[in-house]
């Protein structure tokens, strides 16, 4: 795996359905080292730091292998990188493969997987269709968060090597899966295991625990 582009984004204002809405999610590529502190990337801002940004969604990833798929699903050739809304478009970044725990060394930062990424409206809004919400949703490939182990310096065309691989087998596809298909036969089980997990995100653990509540 590889960065392909790294790309941050300040605060503007969009319409959506009559409303202005505040928004950093339409990200751009920067052809600049970029510098990754414990709770963002230094440049890139958050319009909601309630549900954007901070230690546990310090890093957002997704794979540049998603964006073909996309603009056939979309019909729209001119979906490019950024437009997820990712820090960095990385090659061959595999949420099948990527277990919650898990850490990667990003230039000279490490970081670590903490949980996969919900979408929001301002997603439709970035790649300008509805449909992608509930499309998104379907396909399990979130792309990945991650929490800022060392802080450090991330440039186009480093590396992104594991450095330690969490041996639970929960991945983030597996762990979105489970919470959002009713029909997949490991929901309970994998939901079990993920739950206590240190390593997941808070947010994560508290929707498990109420979904849990329910079976019990």
């Amino acid at each position: 795996m590889k960065i392909i582009s790294t790309n941050i984004a300040k605060v503007t204002t969009m319409m959506h359905k009559g409303k202005a809405i505040k928004t950093a999610i339409l990200k751009k590529p920067t052809n600049n080292e970029v510098s990754i502190a414990r709770t963002h990337i230094i440049g890139d801002e958050q319009a909601d730091p309630k549900w954007h940004g901070g230690e546990e969604k310090a890093v957002y990833g997704f794979s540049a292998n998603h964006y073909p798929y996309w603009q056939q699903q979309l019909n729209n050739d001119s979906l490019c990188a950024g437009m997820f809304g990712e820090n960095f478009t990385i090659s061959d970044l595999s949420e099948e493969f990527i277990n919650i725990g898990d850490r990667f060394r990003l230039g000279s930062a490490l970081l670590e997987v903490s949980q996969p990424r919900d979408p929001c409206f301002k997603l439709a809004l970035a790649v300008k269709d509805e449909r992608i919400l509930k499309l998104f949703t379907r396909r399990y490939c979130t792309g990945v968060y991650f929490r800022v182990i060392e802080t450090g310096h991330a440039k186009v065309g480093d590396m992104v090597q594991c450095e330690h691989k969490a041996d639970h087998g929960i991945s983030i596809k597996k762990l979105f899966r489970a919470f959002y298909d009713n029909q997949y036969p490991e929901a309970l089980a994998v939901m079990k295991t993920a739950v206590a997990l240190p390593t997941l995100a808070p947010e994560w653990q508290e929707k498990l625990q109420t979904r849990l509540s329910k079976h019990d």
